[in-house]
Parts: C-alpha cells; sequence; structure tokens
C-alpha cells in the first residue's frame, strides 16, 4: 500500500503575497494542485495534505478534489514536526509513505514512478530523491557510497567546508517504509542551527538508506518567491510546447505563446506569434491562430483562421474565419465556413453555415440562417434594461450599414433591411424592412445661433 503526504503547512514570505504560498498559480493551476496530480500515475491508496498557515482557505481551495484527508499542523516547527502529525491518522498503516512538498511543482510523474519502484525493489527503509548542482548553496547535501548506500544529509546551515563542498543535494522527496519511520519520528530532536525538527534527520536512523538522482534537476526546483514562480513557469511552457511541436504543431516563434495543459491540438497547426491558450481548449487539424490572439475554453473543428482576436468559450466550425480584432465570448457558436470580421463582438449566439459579420457590429442572444450578411454597424438591442431577448434572422437575410434590431425580433428568410433603420417589430420572409427616420433639410441655414 502507498499513502502520500504532501506538506503544505507553510507560509511563504518570500512570495509577499496574502495567497498562501502552495496556492499561488502556475500554468494554470496551484502549487499544490500540481504536485497533488504529479503522483496521480501512482494510485496511492490515501493522501494526506498537512496544513498550517491559513488552513482553512487550503481546504477550502482543493474541497473539489476527491479523498483528500487534512491534517494539521499547529505551531510549524520543521518537516520532522509536519510528519510527526501522520503519526495518529496512519496508526496501523502498513505500507510506503511517499512525503512531498507542496511547493515543489515541477516533478515528473515518471520520476516519482522510478522512486517508489527501486525503493520498493531494494527493500530501503526510506529512499530519498537527489540531484546534482553546479551551485548547491542553501540545499542540503547527502553523504552517500557510490553504489546509493546514504549515510546522512546535512542542512546547508549546518554543514562544515569538507562537506559544502559536495553537490549531491537532498530534493526533499522521500519515500519511507512507514512502521521503519514511525518508530523513530519520536526521537526526533531540535538540536540544530534553526531550532526545529527535520524530516531529513531521520535518515541517519533508518538503515538501510538509499537515494535516487533525478537526471534533470529543474524538476526538483522549490517556489518561494516571484523570481521562482518566473523561472517555473517557464520550465513548464517549455515542455507543453515541446510535446506539441514533437505532435505536428508549428510555432514560428515558441517563446512568445503561452499553452494550458488542458489545449489538444491536431496536426498541421499553425500557431504565430504571442498566442495564448487558457482552459480547455481544441484545435482542429489544419488551424492558424494568430498573430496575437487569446483562446479560452474553446473549441476550433479544422481548417479556421483566427487573427488578432479574443475566443472565450466558444465553438467555431471548420473553415470558419475570425478577426482581425474581433471577441467571441461564451456562447458563440458558429457553423462551417462563417466569417467574423473587424471589431465585431459576438455572445450567447447561433450563426449558421455561411453566416458573415464583417465590420464593426455586435451580435448578441440571436440566432442567424444559413448565408446572412449582416452589415457594418449591425447591432442586435438584446437588453431593455431588466431583461434579455433573442434576434432570430432568417436564411439568406441582409442587414444594411448601421441597423438596429430591437430584440425581441424575428425576421423572415430573404428579409432586407435597408442601411439605417431601427426595427422593433417583426418582418415577414421575403420583405424589404425600412425603419428610418425622414430626412428633413433646411435650405440656407445660418448655422447655431448665439
Amino acid at each position: 500500500m502507498l499513502a502520500v503526504a504532501v506538506l503544505a503547512a507553510g507560509k511563504g514570505t518570500r512570495m509577499k503575497s496574502a495567497l498562501p504560498k502552495v496556492l499561488q498559480p502556475l500554468a494554470g493551476a496551484t502549487l499544490v494542485e500540481r504536485v497533488l496530480a504529479s503522483c496521480e500515475i501512482l494510485a496511492p491508496q490515501r493522501r494526506l495534505l498537512i496544513l498550517g498557515h491559513q488552513a482553512e482557505r487550503v481546504q477550502a481551495t482543493l474541497e473539489h478534489l476527491p479523498g483528500l484527508e487534512w491534517v494539521l499542523q499547529q505551531p510549524q516547527n520543521g518537516t520532522g514536526h509536519a510528519v510527526q502529525q501522520l503519526l495518529a491518522p496512519l496508526a496501523g498503516f502498513d505500507g510506503d509513505l511517499l512525503v512531498l512538498n507542496g511547493d515543489v511543482p515541477l516533478l515528473r510523474p515518471d520520476t516519482l514512478a522510478v522512486l517508489l519502484a527501486r525503493h520498493q525493489a531494494s527493500g530501503a527503509a526510506v529512499t530519498l530523491l537527489t540531484a546534482r548542482l553546479a551551485d548547491p548553496s542553501g540545499y542540503g547535501r547527502v553523504i552517500a557510497d557510490p553504489d546509493g548506500a546514504v549515510h546522512a544529509i546535512v542542512e546547508h546551515r549546518d554543514c562544515n567546508d569538507e562537506q559544502r563542498r559536495i553537490n549531491l543535494i537532498n530534493a526533499g522527496i522521500y519515500c519511507f517504509n512507514w512502521e521503519k519511520l514511525a518508530a523513530v519520528l519520536p526521537e526526533l530532536s531540535a538540536d540544530n542551527d534553526q531550532g526545529e525538527l527535520y524530516l531529513t534527520d531521520t535518515v541517519a536512523m533508518l538503515s538501510p538508506a538509499m537515494h535516487v538522482e533525478v537526471a534533470d534537476a529543474a524538476e526538483i526546483s522549490g517556489i518561494n518567491d516571484r523570481l521562482q514562480l518566473a523561472q517555473g513557469e517557464a520550465v513548464l511552457q517549455q515542455r507543453l510546447r515541446d510535446h506539441w511541436m514533437r505532435e505536428g504543431v508549428s510555432f514560428v516563434d515558441p517563446g512568445s505563446c503561452t499553452l494550458s495543459e488542458g489545449t489538444r491540438f491536431g496536426r498541421d497547426v499553425m500557431v504565430e506569434p504571442q498566442c495564448h491558450f487558457r482552459g480547455t481548449n481544441t484545435i482542429g487539424e489544419g488551424c492558424r491562430i494568430g498573430p496575437g490572439c487569446l483562446v479560452e475554453d474553446t473549441t476550433l473543428e479544422a481548417g479556421v483562421e483566427v487573427l488578432h482576436s479574443v475566443l472565450r468559450g466558444a465553438v467555431v466550425g471548420a473553415r470558419c474565419s475570425v478577426g482581425p480584432f474581433a471577441q467571441l465570448r461564451p456562447g458563440a457558436v458558429l457553423a462551417e465556413g462563417c466569417r467574423i470580421g473587424n471589431f465585431v463582438e459576438v455572445k450567447a449566439s447561433t450563426l449558421a453555415a455561411g453566416v458573415k459579420v464583417n465590420h464593426l457590429s455586435y451580435i448578441g442572444d440571436a440566432d442567424l440562417g444559413a448565408d446572412v450578411n449582416v452589415g457594418a454597424g449591425t447591432i442586435t438591442a438584446n437588453y431593455d434594461g431588466v431583461r434579455k431577448h433573442r434576434t432570430v434572422i432568417g436564411a439568406g437575410s441582409k442587414t444594411g450599414a448601421n441597423s438596429v434590431l430591437v430584440a425581441p425580433i424575428t425576421l423572415g428568410v430573404g428579409v432586407t433591411v435597408g442601411a439605417g433603420s431601427t426595427l422593433t417589430r417583426d418582418v415577414p420572409s421575403g420583405s424589404l424592412a425600412l425603419g428610418r427616420a425622414p430626412q428633413r433639410i433646411k435650405d440656407n441655414w445660418p448655422g447655431p445661433q448665439p
């Protein structure tokens, strides 16, 4: 059996934030959510979160995750003290305990799988994850034999000069035989520079102790301040871009684009510079995105082109064209071959195949039939100050420039709306609708008088 404990009690003062450190966002998820996700591949029987600073806020944020157990560490007196809080909830547990840090979010699931497999194969009482750093300052040094047997871990502040020259560092990730760890946890001492109980001290109490060296030291990077948060974001973004380029997606300027883990691309997609993907997106084969686009929680079918536009919560059919400078808001659904042009906003509307809204228009709470042509400056006036109302425009209808359709209103099939019209009543199919005020001309106008 396997239990996973995540240390998430710290305040994170260097982050200089009202938000607890483990709730800081990184590539669309909190730090602690990323840590929890990294161990899903191991299918642990129990997952325990050790909380302290703003415990209620952390718990409320993670309430949507099933099967979490909450353990309170109060006060916070070091990592050893944190794990001591597990003695009661894990009483009688027979298995291994994987200890992770809530501020180390870049671990790959495969790395943890290797750590657990080697721990179980070796029969070690404890196996820790290690890395070699060119500059190990600030990290605990691992005193180990070439065969992987570990004798001790010495915190940086407690190292002598010789030990500080060692570049094998402790990543703070441990796999313990729980029964053996539980036996030595009460023996931890705070006789050190910080006066805290170190979990690292248990390594010297347990035998055999082994280590697994991670190949990519970036995986064990902790996030303690805004600079490290930005560095972590860069690592995750590069992983995502590398993955999708290997899957057949082209990025003209990869470093200028950011992705979400919930975005899926088809083959032969072209992503131009300065494009950003948030939330859950599906981008069909052969789409061309950008430059300068934001796409969030949106589906694009094959062959869509989007330029300098914002799409949120939209569904765009095959071979549609969007932009430049258009906005598709939640509930915008475009069928095949639609054209949404300059400075057009579409919200909570369904556009059938071949609809064209080319210039300076607002289409909100509307249903447009096939091949409707919306003239420049057309507005569906959907809000009466209290309620939203729908506009329905039949197939093949055309609106002239600067038309206002005051909802609720229905235009039949093949209707033509004269330019500058404001319509407030339904229009039957095949009609010409005009709603202009009479034009008045005053000859010899002297201009405004004082």
